[in-house]
């Protein structure tokens, strides 16, 4: 991690940054659009004024440590088509949340599953993590089945109470054997 607390990821066909101000448009877009949006609900960011806002307040916050987010890029393109975060970290700083989004045309080609890989690494690996929660819609299956092909699994006896139509995965950092 740099001076500023954050950690630039690149995988295989992906590149995770921290937000710039350049990325107000796409920001603006992933939370106001209505099928991204069709099962969140969240604070939108419709005008310029409110993504640039929305950057400000997550960069602070990623300064401060209290989350990490980052713009999705394609490896060699600028142009960010979607974001994860770990934040909403527990007291001990063992649980976080993951939360994400992605541009629809970028949907069903595995680049989100590729970037959870990588940020539930990061969490369990550089930031120690002991586990990760996920609160997705009951309704977002394409969510569900990212979640469950990463080995997240639905804890039936917790409920969001802020959101009741939300269910909660949760990932349990692997046991290490010994040798």
């Amino acid at each position: 991690m740099d001076q500023n607390n954050f950690s630039e990821i690149k995988t295989e066909r992906l590149f995770l940054r921290k937000l710039e101000q350049s990325d107000w448009e796409m920001i603006s877009y992933l939370r106001t659009d209505k099928i991204v949006n069709k099962l969140v609900k969240r604070p939108g960011a419709g005008s310029k004024e409110k993504a640039l806002e929305f950057i400000n307040k997550t960069n602070e916050g990623i300064d401060r440590r209290d989350l990490f987010y980052w713009s999705i890029s394609e490896k060699d393109k600028a142009k960010m088509i979607g974001s994860i975060c770990l934040w909403n970290f527990s007291k001990d700083r063992k649980t976080a949340e993951v939360g994400y989004d992605l541009s629809p045309e970028f949907h069903g080609k595995g680049l989100m599953n590729e970037a959870l890989q990588s940020v539930v690494d990061f969490g369990f690996n550089k930031l120690g993590l002991n586990s990760i929660e996920a609160y997705t819609h009951r309704e977002n299956s394409s969510s569900v089945k990212l979640l469950e092909r990463n080995k997240f699994r639905w804890v039936e006896s917790r409920s969001d109470e802020d959101n009741g139509d939300n269910i909660i995965l949760v990932l349990n950092r692997p046991e290490v054997l010994s040798t």
